[in-house]
């Protein structure tokens, strides 16, 4: 591996990271690209070329494994862990919820899936070829 790519690969974990710290909260590609050092529209090709996709499809990935999470280990009702996993409304959380994990976060957590189950769609993200190796 070049030292171009390396340092490259490092500027993306380091967005990454940053992402996975403060998913809570509001993050623009303007921000995640200056902690990456490159500009936006690069950021946005390097980080979906890295990792197998956009930073906002991660983001929204990252804030519904949480509230996966929090709908099966809490009693907070689904709009309040809307609003706590970063989501602005509840409609774009239950659409992004449903797309992502197959049905609706209500239907999630009044089902309980089995301890240790993986929804595929996540499988498939932590199993893509990455290009570090």
């Amino acid at each position: 591996m070049s030292r171009a790519a390396e340092e490259s690969n490092r500027a993306m974990l380091r967005a990454r990271d940053a992402m996975d710290r403060a998913y809570a909260e509001p993050l623009d590609i303007p921000a995640l690209a200056r902690i990456a050092h490159v500009s936006e529209a690069h950021f946005i090709r390097t980080f979906r070329a890295t990792f197998g996709e956009t930073p906002h499809r991660y983001l929204q990935r990252r804030r519904v494994e949480r509230a996966m999470y929090l709908l099966l280990h809490s009693e907070k009702d689904v709009t309040d862990i809307c609003y706590a996993v970063g989501f602005a409304s509840l409609g774009t959380f239950s659409r992004t919820f449903r797309q992502i994990v197959g049905e609706s976060p209500t239907v999630y957590r009044r089902r309980k899936p089995p301890a240790g189950f993986v929804p595929s769609c996540f499988t498939k993200a932590w199993t893509r070829p990455s290009s570090f190796g």
